[in-house]
């Protein structure tokens, strides 16, 4: 375990569990959180014990109650404000991170707990998960991406609603529109998280970050541009020990052993 304030980092069996650890003020994201956030993403990759990682929030109430308001107007000035914005840019460090990030969403997730939670890869919550983008609410708009994530995730029509109404949208609905992947009881929550991650870690490794690349390149490419990028990405994996098992494996009626 890593020793931080804000943020609690763990590594089991291949994966990476980062839980927000502010319970107190549900878990919204302060300045020394969005830091300790930026330091921890990049061991994700750079650490090979690792293959993916689960995000999850600390407490009963809920996974984040976005952007610590109480650090508002705090900072010198605008400027300074928007200058440490772009140097620590948090959410393009979520997105930058190679390997898949399973986030485990109970409770409320509004804000920048939401937009933190579109930058993973999978989105699993529990039944009494509560989403929302209240920033329209209190006369803001949304800061952290949740104005082009969410329309690149949910189909357009559906996106505008909670984006423009600030409404609170529950776990079904989130489901529904194809914010979440699935809902499980709150029990289920993280034994579903970790299902899923070894599902995954018993994949090839290799092709399973070129996937995700071309998931995440693809979606600011024009269709003949996304499978010319897929197809150098299969040629670039065709060529690995990992292809060469699978299709041994697959010749042979066995389960693939990947060495990973």
């Amino acid at each position: 375990m890593s020793a931080f304030e804000t943020i609690i980092y763990e590594k089991k069996d291949g994966i990476a569990y980062i839980t927000l650890n502010r319970p107190q003020a549900l878990n919204a994201v302060n300045v020394k959180m969005r830091d300790e956030l930026y330091e921890v993403l990049p061991a994700i990759d750079d650490d090979p014990e690792v293959l993916l990682a689960i995000l999850k929030g600390a407490g009963e109430k809920g996974f984040s109650a976005g952007a610590d308001i109480t650090e508002f107007g705090t900072v010198p000035s605008q400027a300074i404000g928007r200058q440490v914005r772009w140097e620590r840019d948090l959410w393009g460090q979520f997105l930058s991170v190679s390997k898949p990030i399973i986030v485990a969403i109970h409770g409320f997730a509004l804000g920048a707990g939401v937009e933190m939670s579109l930058c993973c890869d999978i989105r699993i919550a529990s039944e009494d998960a509560r989403f929302g983008l209240p920033e329209v609410g209190i006369g803001m708009a949304p800061t952290a991406g949740g104005s082009q994530t969410m329309p690149r995730l949910v189909p357009l029509g559906m996106a505008a609603t909670p984006i423009l109404t600030g409404e609170i949208v529950n776990a079904a609905e989130a489901l529904r529109i194809g914010l979440i992947h699935r809902v499980v009881p709150r029990a289920d929550l993280i034994p579903t998280a970790e299902s899923i991650a070894h599902k995954i870690m018993s994949r090839g490794q290799i092709a399973v970050r070129c996937a995700k690349e071309a998931i995440k390149r693809g979606l600011d490419l024009a269709l003949d541009q996304g499978l010319e990028m897929e197809n150098k990405l299969f040629a670039m994996v065709l060529n690995t020990e990992d292809a060469r098992e699978g299709i041994r494996a697959f010749r042979e009626g066995r389960s693939p052993r990947f060495t990973n």
